[in-house]
């Protein structure tokens, strides 16, 4: 599963880095690292919403604050 943040000015801005964190250990304390491929993009072109967050190719808005419920459910719950 391919998982793409935003890191381009306005979503770091909205927590891009908290939220690139906070999945990097949670990939390693559910110990799905070899099904889940973090990465890093500038732009996703959704700038107003939330931090652009891409999994395998299907587009979502995200809050720091969300990011675990979020990865319950689209990155655990699809694997």
């Amino acid at each position: 599963m391919r998982v793409t943040i935003c890191i381009g000015s306005a979503c770091h801005l909205k927590g891009s880095r908290e939220i690139i964190q906070q999945m990097q250990e949670l990939v390693k304390v559910h110990g799905v690292s070899d099904q889940v491929d973090l990465n890093g993009a500038f732009c996703s072109g959704n700038c107003v919403n939330g931090v652009c967050v891409t999994v395998d190719g299907v587009l979502h808005s995200l809050k720091p604050e969300d990011t675990r419920d979020f990865f319950d459910k689209e990155i655990l719950g699809r694997l």
